[in-house]
């Protein structure tokens, strides 16, 4: 898996509300039906976090179990990112025509 597509996948999940790493990655598991690795699940963690589209919740801290929201901003990007993902499957489809 791509380090977007597992930055997308953290933003879905945290789009329902604030989750930490275990349960972002139950999560994950549930809408996909697979894992992400612990490099993969804590490095989109941490670039999410570092692009300022995720962030702690307030009154987590414990660090080693961080819940984590989703901000403003990492709603707006995965609001872009899904209506362009959208648009490519729907070209697609066409292209592809009746199954």
């Amino acid at each position: 898996m791509h380090s977007n597509d597992a930055q997308m996948l953290v933003l879905t999940v945290l789009a329902e509300g604030p989750l930490h790493g275990y349960a972002i990655n139950a999560a994950i598991e549930e809408l996909t039906g697979r894992k992400l690795g612990p490099g993969s699940l804590y490095g989109a963690l941490s670039r999410l976090e570092a692009r300022e589209l995720i962030r702690p919740s307030d009154g987590a801290s414990d660090a080693r179990h961080r819940t984590m929201c989703i901000t403003d901003a990492g709603r707006a990007s995965l609001r872009a990112e899904l209506e362009q993902m959208a648009r490519v499957s729907q070209a697609g489809l066409r292209a592809l025509g009746p199954a």
